[in-house]
């Protein structure tokens, strides 16, 4: 083929007409008529470049905007930057610049690529949150939170380098201690872990407590997992995530006395109080710390130091010990737990490993004796006293008037802490005024700007005296502003807002146009963002419809998780050196590669191989379409009919239900395949006779709108060589001209008969037959198998089909019946008589085309030959 397609080449031009035209910008009135469809992508974090990763998720929702646009709706398909972080920061102290100029770089050469892979996106809304105009409103929405008392200010504890005078986030941690969690961008605050070095001056770290600001999510906990039962459009997956994150337990809290202090401890399972013969806190525990007991630096799971005190049990009045754990943690239920060996696995370990006492007081209901421990289900309660012999259930019912326990619920979830004593970020809007006390800054001084960046050890914003000598905007006295930046996952948690009014200059959003355009339709990002920014966003909607600013409650309704791309069996990474820049291969062969790999959420391996095809496919159909656009093709085209032509006609609608049905259902890689298909038919149907123009050109101009949502560019391009009105990335989806209720039943017919000759021929050996007869089942065989699957597989089978009046008594039909009934599998659905009659004769010329015989198709006699073989949906078939 001397004409390929080379999408360099018209990539420039279309990406210009495209913006000339306006053709993925939507304008304001339709964003206040507000009935549109909302696509989103969750926006990059500015690294500098594109990876794979970016390129699967964009290309699945451009691949959507695109298909819910030229389906009629008004589509809101925006972009905007994740800019503020750690990692411009240290890009930036690496490089010996400064974060904005870094970040700035970063945005212009993302920009660029996604632009040349052909992204629709409404860059009239483009949001960068490191713009003053961006985090003024984070700013606002701080202090309306802080109004509402959703914001405190309190103590926690934090890794520090006591050389750069800084708190270290984990992934500032070299060596032991340190982590790097993907879907924190390395932003997280460090687990005050103590342990490992500073990443930039090598000095060991340490724990520090420090006064930090926290969101109180915590006042959402139960809203947060309730709301999980009603996300039927996200992953199981990541609701479970979340529930886990959340982490509600219901219980009850008893009350252990210490050294004449009580000291309480959370269970699920109070009826094997019983059982309790340790008390075990975590290293972080008041008690750890008034005794001065510390765990060793590489205590193990099961290690722990007995603190030499004993604690009163408040049901059996047993003194038991009292030991600090490494299992127990500081953040979990409250930080003690009763130890109950016989009934708990991790109890049972502990106890194993410290020579404790093991009770077993709980049992099945027909095993009083002692048995395999530790058992940790409900039993009997078998512990002497008032308790004995009552259920567990009952048991944790009647301990509950006990003065000691009491009704309780925990969760392991905890307060976000956002404070970030780090510079690229945005101020927390306080001052401190030793009067007045902590005094957020009115709403009309707000933004509060970064102060130019200087390269120091510390807090960048402490250091500049400029900054953070301040009046108090309530008295006037000298003041000091907050120093602290806010977590960059605040940017990222009401984002989608902003795109809505990028340009509102007296509030963050327009809320009716926001309560018309939530929950987001659609979300594509990774699971890995489950426990953070997808837990955040949900915990901001809700904060924010308290305040009055929103009457909708959850963010998105439909969430998509893309899978991972692999290569050489491991994840595609640069750090890896396995990574494969997303240009590589061109942007509509990765694009189309992508698509088609697997389902959205599966994870596939990048092959040369299967890339490769993805490349010829684009030249075949490319080749196709330039040979009808010549002329000589176009011109050569029959005018007539014939009756072949019906099937292209036909599958022409078929192929257009099936891609529209996929691409509802979110199975681009089946869109792919159907496409590939529809191609290859096209191609067979104009080797097999000169076409008919008509059906071939109608053909051709459907195959490059289903493109449209993969590969814009080559469809742009085939729509121009066909002549067609205006920009196909603004045309209207194809519809069919028939009716298809059964489009997926006739494919199938087709297929299984062709499938069936072949098997004949194979299996008597025919190389050339000179006819194929396909003779379909009598009139009588459908009402058979349609009352067969009215009644099974309980029913009455053979007895209800031979009562029905339009089923002849005949032993065929009372054989088909019977064989009906004894069917283990379901009932497929089949065609009526004439309608697989018809679809059969249309595609007659398949059969000829792939066996060079001549086909003839009729309808069985009732009772004679092939009334008793053929049937529904599977004809006779007879070779010569």
């Amino acid at each position: 083929m001397s004409n390929r397609y080379n999408h360099a080449r018209v990539q420039e031009y279309w990406q210009h007409v495209w913006d000339r035209e306006g053709v993925y910008e939507l304008d304001d009135d339709a964003v206040e008529r507000g009935e549109g469809t909302y696509v989103l992508g969750m926006f990059p974090y500015t690294s500098g470049s594109l990876h794979m990763g970016h390129i699967r998720n964009y290309a699945i929702t451009d691949a959507v905007a695109r298909y819910r646009r030229m389906s009629g709706d008004d589509v809101l398909h925006p972009m905007g930057w994740d800019a503020f972080g750690l990692p411009a920061e240290n890009a930036a102290y690496d490089r010996d610049t400064d974060p904005e100029s870094w970040t700035r770089t970063c945005i212009e050469q993302m920009r660029d690529e996604l632009e040349r892979m052909g992204f629709g996106y409404d860059w009239s809304r483009e949001i960068t949150t490191c713009d003053p105009e961006y985090y003024r409103w984070n700013q606002y929405l701080f202090t309306r939170f802080y109004e509402e008392g959703l914001v405190e200010y309190t103590g926690a504890q934090a890794n520090w380098c006591p050389d750069c005078e800084t708190v270290l986030a984990d992934a500032q941690v070299d060596d032991e201690g340190a982590s790097d969690d993907a879907g924190q961008r390395n932003d997280a605050p460090g687990h005050a872990s103590g342990e490992g070095v500073c990443w930039r001056c090598g000095t060991t770290v340490e724990t520090r407590e420090l006064d930090q600001w926290f969101f109180t999510i915590t006042d959402y906990a139960d809203e947060l997992v309730d709301g999980l039962d009603d996300l039927t459009g996200w992953p199981d997956s990541v609701r479970e995530i979340q529930r886990n994150w959340i982490g509600r337990q219901a219980g009850a809290e008893v009350a252990f006395e210490v050294d004449g202090t009580s000291v309480d401890v959370f269970t699920t399972r109070p009826d094997t109080v019983f059982g309790a013969t340790y008390l075990a806190v975590s290293p972080g525990h008041e008690v750890a710390r008034e005794v001065d007991v510390a765990l060793p630096d590489d205590a193990d799971g099961m290690a722990g130091v007995d603190t030499g005190l004993t604690a009163t049990n408040p049901v059996t009045g047993a003194e038991i010990p009292v030991y600090v754990a490494a299992y127990v943690l500081d953040d979990v239920g409250t930080g003690a737990v009763m130890g109950v060996p016989a009934h708990n696995d991790r109890d049972h370990a502990f106890a194993s490993e410290h020579d404790i006492a093991v009770e077993q007081v709980v049992a099945r209901e027909d095993e009083r004796s002692e048995g395999d421990l530790p058992f940790t289900d409900d039993g009997l309660i078998t512990a002497a006293g008032e308790y004995e012999g009552l259920a567990s259930e009952a048991a944790r019912e009647r301990l509950l008037d006990h003065d000691a326990i009491e009704e309780a619920t925990t969760y392991r979830l905890r307060d976000w802490l956002i404070s970030r004593q780090r510079y690229w970020g945005t101020p927390i809007p306080i001052v401190h005024c030793d009067d007045c006390g902590h005094v957020p800054v009115p709403d009309e001084d707000l933004p509060v700007e970064l102060p130019d960046y200087v390269k120091t050890t510390g807090n960048p914003l402490a250091a500049s005296e400029e900054f953070v000598h301040t009046a108090c905007p309530e008295c006037g006295g000298d003041a000091r502003r907050e120093t602290d930046t806010m977590d960059t996952f605040v940017d990222s948690s009401w984002y989608f807002l902003r795109y809505l009014n990028p340009d509102l200059a007296d509030a963050p959003f327009d809320s009716d146009v926001a309560d018309d355009w939530l929950p987001v339709d659609v979300y594509v990002g990774g699971d890995e963002h489950a426990v953070l920014h997808l837990l955040y966003i949900r915990f901001f909607t809700r904060a924010l419809a308290d305040l009055g600013l929103l009457d909708r409650r959850e963010p998105v309704e439909r969430l998509v998780n893309q899978g991972t791309v692999l290569h050489s069996g491991e994840k595609m990474s640069k750090s890896k050196g396995n990574d494969v820049a997303p240009h590589e291969y061109g942007a509509e062969t990765t694009r189309l590669f992508v698509l088609s790999a697997a389902h959205p959420g599966q994870d596939f391996e990048w092959t040369a191989t299967d890339v490769s095809n993805a490349y010829e496919f684009q030249q075949e159909v490319y080749g196709m379409v330039d040979e009808f656009a010549s002329g000589e093709g176009r011109s050569a085209g029959r005018t007539e009919s014939q009756p072949h032509d019906a099937y292209l006609e036909r599958e022409i609608d078929r192929t257009i239900a099936a891609v529209t049905d996929e691409y509802d259902r979110f199975r681009f890689h089946r869109v792919v395949t159907e496409i590939e298909q529809f191609a290859q038919l096209l191609r067979r149907y104009r080797e097999y006779q000169t076409p008919y123009r008509f059906a071939y050109s109608r053909g051709l101009r459907v195959l490059a709108k289903l493109l449209v949502p993969l590969a814009p560019y080559l469809a742009e391009e085939l729509w121009s060589m066909l002549d067609g009105k205006g920009l196909i990335a603004a045309a209207d989806w194809p519809t069919p001209l028939q009716e298809l209720p059964d489009y997926r039943t006739e494919r199938e017919l087709v297929r299984t008969t062709l499938d069936d000759v072949r098997e004949i021929t194979e299996v008597v050996d025919i190389t050339d037959p000179d006819e194929i007869e396909l003779v379909v089942a009598p009139a009588w065989s459908y009402r058979v198998y349609e009352r067969a699957r009215d009644v099974a597989p309980d029913g009455p089978v053979v007895g209800t089909v031979m009562e029905d009046d339009d089923v002849p008594g005949t032993d065929a039909a009372a054989e088909y019946a019977a064989e009906l009934a004894d069917r283990a599998g379901g009932f497929e659905p089949v065609l009526s008589p004439e309608r697989e009659l018809t679809v059969l004769e249309q595609a007659t010329w398949l059969f000829t085309d792939e066996f060079g015989a001549d086909v003839t198709v009729r309808p069985a006699d009732p009772d004679g030959e092939y009334a008793d073989t053929a049937r529904p949906n599977k004809p006779a078939i007879h070779i010569s």
